[in-house]
């Protein structure tokens, strides 16, 4: 049985977010949570995005693919996924207990500098805008171009005001000095 790029982007992203959401029963609890104006902005900006980028949405509008993407091609863009995928993985299990969906700070945080937070400041972020450009480019479509582009400028947007509240709560000496070594998203360029 030969399974098609598509079928295989389902499966890997519905077992991503399946196993995502069944791991934030390991989160820890809970002290202080961010509450911006900017969280709904970049709430309602990644939402956009995922509604953009799934499949049905260039369907329903019935938009047809801009580009051609080959067998190979496609499976390539698999495997860009999933590397982009094991990023977020890696980091999170690095992150432990530290981890939430929301920016907050749990019992006891610090700063995690080691494993993936030593090439960028936002793994998981980082892992999910590799994956979802992969997506995009298999579907080759503008609206899921767009829709990943929604997210990752959600993503960086989530980013900046955690870095402002983790600047606060863990203080300018613990995290200024990580700002100054590790890039934001993307290794080799410059920290800020």
């Amino acid at each position: 049985m030969i399974v098609h790029a598509s079928e295989a982007f389902e499966v890997i992203w519905i077992g991503w977010v399946v196993s995502w959401v069944a791991a934030s029963l390991w989160s820890g609890r809970t002290e202080k949570r961010a509450a911006t104006r900017e969280t709904w902005i970049y709430r309602i900006m990644i939402f956009a995005g995922a509604i953009l980028i799934a499949p049905w949405t260039a369907q329903a509008l019935g938009e047809r693919p801009t580009w051609q993407v080959g067998h190979y091609a496609a499976y390539a863009l698999v495997a860009v996924m999933l590397v982009g995928l094991a990023l977020t993985w890696w980091a999170r299990i690095y992150l432990g207990a530290f981890w939430s969906s929301a920016i907050t700070r749990k019992e006891e945080h610090r700063l995690i500098d080691s494993g993936p937070y030593a090439f960028v400041r936002h793994p998981i972020y980082a892992g999910l805008i590799i994956a979802l450009l992969a997506t995009a480019a298999t579907e080759a479509t503008l609206v899921a171009l767009l829709g990943a582009v929604l997210v990752a400028l959600g993503l960086r947007l989530k980013a900046r005001t955690e870095e402002r509240f983790l600047l606060t709560e863990l203080g300018p000496d613990a995290y200024e000095s990580y700002r100054r070594r590790v890039p934001m998203l993307v290794p080799f360029l410059p920290h800020h």
